[in-house]
């Protein structure tokens, strides 16, 4: 288990990248925050394998309700991160799992 942040430092709603440990090897990952929900996905589209984000930390659409590929222009659903349209359509992010404990997000395993 690692502490990435306190939950208060990343918008609500809104988004965050990391650079963590996971299976052995460095990963970039983001987490989105709903209110005091936190969603963890790795940092890559399942259509190429590109990072989602072209800007820092910019991962939501301009309604701030679904993740955004920069990239191909995909959306994912926040909650599950199904792809709902684009290239992967039908296709999901990693999930990294994550849990908020004492205002803290950290990753699980």
């Amino acid at each position: 288990m690692k502490t990435l942040c306190p939950l208060d430092s990343i918008p609500d709603p809104g988004a965050r990248e990391f650079k963590v440990m996971l299976g052995g090897e460095k990963r970039r990952i983001f987490v989105v925050r709903q209110g005091d929900e936190v969603f963890g996905y790795v940092n890559s589209c399942p259509h190429v394998g590109a990072p989602l984000n072209i800007e820092d930390d910019a991962f939501l659409d301009i309604f701030k309700t679904s993740i955004l590929c920069a990239n191909h222009f995909a959306l994912f659903e926040i909650e599950t991160g199904l792809c709902v349209r684009g290239p992967c359509n039908g296709r999901r992010l990693e999930a990294v799992p994550l849990e908020v404990v004492d205002g803290e997000i950290r990753t699980l395993g």
